[in-house]
């Protein structure tokens, strides 16, 4: 029997359907999926999973407004909601105070159109640093589109399922899950062998407790990525993305990102190429919401897909 629904409380201003896009950042994610009114992920409970749906309900005033999350399939109890609403918590920035930013903003007209466009996204991160850096593993040296294909492939072969099905949506696989493999396994998703490797090998590190990716938290900068790129097959990228979007460090904009710096480019009306050098000079005056910045320029980036979702928003 599954849990009963429950509510979470939303920050404000907060809008679901713009936090869950710069999430799940391309229509075919079938880890983050939306239909246009609910977020619905497996997520892994103890050793199990749970499908959760969340859906934002908006309040007398048209700022505030709750999360309604069902756990419609997959283990259920105490247990179930709570470790759902830490996870939650974490994929939809439910924690994350964004009022420097907003006064930031009004100060500068470019910036302050910018975020007013997309008021109410939230900086999203993914529920694990485990997942973080396999993500950005997946990514490397690929479009953005392929990267999430084999992501979803991962998911679907090595995950757990929340019901009996066969076929079906699955949680993100943990790293007990992965580490028994052999990276040929991951070959035959379409990863390359030097990606297999780096995945597996970061895996059986964390089962064999000669890594500890969620005690990068209580590390400065320096140290947290030098940590990082000692790991085999994690460059300076890798490793930006992993603390932006997988420990929640809102002062990174990854400078190695080409996409990120087109879109930095088109934004500040620039003609010259942007080195890793130079986005840091630009994203300077940002600190500490560089990469909150980044999360709005995404967010610009997908532009049709943006946009239907904010039609989408006013049938709600």
């Amino acid at each position: 029997m599954n849990s009963p629904p429950f509510a979470i409380a939303s920050p404000t201003p907060f809008r679901l359907d713009l936090t869950v896009w710069a999430l799940r950042r391309r229509e075919h994610n079938e880890i983050d999926r939306w239909d246009g009114q609910a977020y619905c992920r497996t997520l892994p409970i103890d050793e199990g999973a749970a499908t959760v749906s969340v859906e934002e309900v908006r309040g007398r005033s048209p700022e505030a407004s709750q999360l309604h999350v069902a756990i419609v399939e997959g283990a259920a109890g105490s247990n179930a909601e709570g470790q759902a609403r830490i996870a939650l918590t974490k994929l939809l920035g439910l924690d994350v105070d964004l009022s420097g930013f907003a006064a930031m903003a009004a100060s500068d007209p470019a910036l302050g159109e910018l975020a007013e466009r997309f008021r109410g996204v939230r900086p999203p991160r993914f529920p694990t640093v485990f997942e973080g850096l396999v993500n950005g593993i997946a990514c490397q040296q690929l479009s953005l589109d392929v990267g999430i294909h084999l992501l979803n492939r991962l998911a679907l072969a090595c995950g757990r399922s929340a019901g009996d099905a066969s076929e079906g949506p699955r949680a993100f696989p943990r790293p007990a899950e992965l580490a028994s493999l052999d990276p040929t396994r991951l070959t035959s998703l379409g990863f390359s062998r030097a990606k297999a490797e780096a995945i597996v090998g970061a895996a059986r590190m964390i089962v064999d407790g000669a890594l500890d990716l969620e005690a990068l938290a209580t590390l400065e900068d320096g140290a947290a990525l030098e940590s990082l790129t000692s790991l085999r097959g994690i460059g300076r990228w890798t490793a930006e993305y992993v603390m932006l979007r997988g420990l929640g460090r809102l002062h990174i904009f990854p400078g190695d990102d080409v996409g990120a710096r087109n879109k930095l480019k088109r934004f500040l009306g620039l003609e010259e190429e942007l080195t890793y050098e130079k986005v840091q000079i630009q994203t300077s005056s940002w600190w500490p919401y560089a990469g909150v910045v980044y999360f709005h320029l995404l967010l610009d980036s997908l532009g049709q897909s943006a946009r239907s979702c904010s039609r989408s928003r006013g049938s709600q």
